[in-house]
């Protein structure tokens, strides 16, 4: 039974997990889109939901405390400067009065090769 358990496991060990929701995360922050398989866009769409909140938490604070504080719980996730500084200049500003739900999923079809469900993950425009 799955009581308790946090997560989607995707058929992978534990640090090709962490790896593959790292690298899905600094590219959705990137690009601003991805294109992936559904049950991927679902594992991390809650993460990244999270991860602008907190920066949004940051920015909104008057103390340089804790927007040092937000900007290092972000970087310990994503893990790279120049992503960093993108969400907390330009993706976390633009959500700044809503208060959830900054992402979508547009789903895509199949892909020809195994079948495997291709969905758009985006954030959505204001």
């Amino acid at each position: 039974m799955r009581h308790r358990i946090f997560g989607r496991r995707l058929n992978r060990s534990g640090a090709h997990r962490l790896s593959l929701r790292r690298n899905l995360m600094n590219e959705l922050v990137r690009h601003e889109r991805i294109r992936t398989t559904e049950a991927k866009a679902r594992a991390i769409r809650g993460e990244i939901e999270r991860i602008i909140t907190i920066a949004k938490r940051g920015l909104r604070n008057e103390g340089a405390d804790a927007q040092v504080q937000a900007r290092r719980t972000v970087m310990r996730r994503l893990n790279n400067k120049s992503i960093v500084a993108k969400l907390f200049e330009e993706i976390a500003p633009r959500f700044e009065n809503r208060p959830g739900g900054y992402t979508r999923i547009l789903k895509l079809g199949v892909r020809s090769g195994d079948a495997a469900r291709v969905v758009l993950l985006e954030f959505v425009e204001d």
